[in-house]
């Protein structure tokens, strides 16, 4: 089975989330590490057939070019006076630029969302979780993250058990969606507790990426990296899933 999606973020968000994650300084960033982990999340996206745009790719490449340039010696006929250039400037750099911008649409969110709470004829905001505590979206990221600790924490008999069942991701959509409509929230985690194979895990995972890039449910954390929620996106709930009857 191949399923293609969209990808929700880029190759910079990749960046700026392991470098969050690892708790890096930006303006010194350890290449090596980066880039391991860099292409540890390209290959997952690679197995679960994301659509992955070329700009990853050459992301990925530009972290290899620049790795190997640090392991390089340094040039014995450069003048010593001349310093040479931190080939990690230029990457920094738009790394920089790029969370600025990515803060400042945040900011303006947020004073989106507080303008519709102003005014109490308006649409309610995406997200309203209990006791309007902060939340923080799950990036598609978290999302892989969450996956991968999944696909560890399962019994490994799971991943052999042979069974005639077949599932499909429309199946999948349908199940997460109703299930969501007698509980408004359910833990990311709890969508894989009675899976039985490897293919029906994957199958979950891409019908929740599908149902997000849909905007019929939103992935939300209490905290920055903290367990995944699933909950309705009360805005855009429209009756779009219906199971087709076999002849």
């Amino acid at each position: 089975m191949k399923v293609k999606l969209e990808v929700f973020e880029g190759p910079l968000d990749l960046l700026l989330y392991l470098i969050k994650k690892e708790e890096i300084d930006i303006y010194n960033i350890p290449i090596a590490d980066i880039t391991q982990q860099y292409l540890k999340y390209l290959d997952f996206m690679k197995m679960l057939d994301l659509n992955i745009a070329g700009e990853f790719i050459l992301m990925a490449a530009t972290l290899i070019h620049i790795k190997s340039k640090m392991l390089l010696p340094p040039d014995p006929n450069q003048a010593a006076e001349e310093e040479e250039m931190d080939p990690r400037l230029e990457l920094v750099q738009k790394l920089v630029e790029y969370k600025k911008f990515k803060e400042a649409a945040g900011q303006l969110l947020e004073m989106e969302v507080r303008q519709k709470d102003v005014f109490v004829r308006s649409a309610p905001c995406d997200i309203k979780p209990d006791d309007s505590k902060p939340f923080f979206e799950a990036s598609l990221f978290d999302l892989i993250t969450a996956f991968n600790k999944i696909l560890k924490d399962i019994p490994k008999n799971v991943f052999y058990e042979v069974i005639k069942d077949e599932f499909t991701v429309e199946e999948k959509m349908h199940d997460i969606f109703h299930l969501l409509i007698n509980s408004p929230k359910l833990l990311f985690s709890d969508l894989f507790k009675d899976v039985k194979s490897k293919f029906e895990i994957v199958t979950i995972f891409l019908a929740i990426l599908e149902l997000i890039r849909l905007k019929e449910i939103v992935a939300v954390q209490d905290k920055v990296f903290a367990e995944i929620k699933i909950e309705r996106n009360t805005t855009n709930i429209k009756p779009v899933f219906h199971k087709t009857e076999q002849s």
